[in-house]
Formats: structure tokens, C-alpha cells, sequence
């Protein structure tokens, strides 16, 4: 397994742990500075293994599949916590996890035929535009407020618009199906 592999494996070993305190505040006073820790490193290693596998030609099916899986998995989980602690409106959360839903979907019947459909340009913004909005929901600061609202709606957006380009852009995928 190469180094951007595992950084993809280990962002997925961060999930639980991320969860854990998000749910419990078992750090006290500083589980939300925890909790933002984990967050932001496993936010690195997203973009530090796309950096060095496109560096490096280490670019893997593996990563091609796990890498947005993780992505998924980090956002959807922190996402979800934050709705249960009354954070996050619900429907943003289930416009989000609705998104990787059918993307998903595309990717297994794609697989089904041998094809391995690598992420877009709009999928890694919305990427982005999550964690960001996920990292000011959990530094939860009150000065914050009108930029975490921003990045909530613009996470909304950019979720609705990489779900349509993707569509677009794979729907041989549906056609031959």
C-alpha cells in the first residue's frame, strides 16, 4: 500500500475517534479544540494524499475509490453529530448524505463494468466548502455566525451542482445500464 493510500486509510481510522468526542464531550473544556483537531488533520490528509499521488504517479484504483469514500465518511459523520447536538438544520444533512447516495451508486455500476470514475473539479469544491463548514460549526463562535451561515448554504449549492455535473458527465453509466 503507498503513502497515499494510507493517508486515506488513516482518515478513515480518525472517523470513529472524531466521533467519539463529538458525541460524548469526554474532553471537557477542550473537546471542541479535540474535536477541530481531528477534524482539521484528517482534512490535511485528504489533501496531502491527492498532493503526493498526483506528485508521486501514485495515483490507484484503491485511492480513486477510497479516497472520496473517506471524504464521505469524515463529513457525513461529523455532519450527522452536528444535527443530533441541534447545530445544523436536518435538510442540509440529508441533502448531503442524498448526494453520496447516487454518487455512489453511479460508482458501483461504473465498477460493475471495469470503469473507476475518479472525482470532478465541482465534487472537490463541495468537498471543501463542507469541511470549511464543518470547522466553523465546530469552533462554534458567535462572531462566526454569518460565515458559518454562508458556508452552509454554499455547501447546500455546491452539493446540488456536483450532483448535476456529475450526472451529466457520467451518464453513459445510466444509458448502458
Amino acid at each position: 500500500m503507498n503513502l497515499p493510500n494510507k493517508l486515506t486509510t488513516g482518515r478513515m481510522v480518525m472517523v470513529p475517534f472524531l466521533v467519539l468526542f463529538l458525541l460524548t464531550g469526554w474532553g471537557g473544556t477542550a473537546n471542541r479544540w479535540i474535536c477541530l483537531v481531528i477534524f482539521c488533520a484528517a482534512c490535511i490528509t485528504d489533501w496531502l494524499d491527492g498532493y503526493i499521488a498526483r506528485k508521486y504517479h501514485l495515483i490507484s484504483n484503491y485511492g480513486k475509490f477510497m479516497d472520496p469514500l473517506a471524504d464521505k465518511l469524515l463529513v457525513c459523520s461529523a455532519l450527522i453529530c452536528l444535527t443530533s447536538q441541534g447545530r445544523l438544520p436536518a435538510w442540509v444533512v440529508v441533502l448531503i448524505i442524498g448526494r453520496e447516495f447516487i454518487i455512489s451508486g453511479f460508482r458501483l455500476i461504473a465498477a460493475e463494468k471495469g470503469d473507476v470514475i475518479a472525482a470532478n473539479y465541482w465534487g472537490k469544491f463541495k468537498t471543501v466548502a463542507q469541511m470549511i463548514m464543518v470547522i466553523l460549526l465546530l469552533l462554534d463562535e458567535p462572531f462566526l455566525g454569518m460565515a458559518t451561515e454562508i458556508f452552509i448554504w454554499l455547501s447546500a449549492a455546491l452539493t446540488v451542482i456536483s450532483l448535476m455535473t456529475y450526472i451529466l458527465e457520467n451518464r453513459k453509466v445510466l444509458a448502458n445500464s
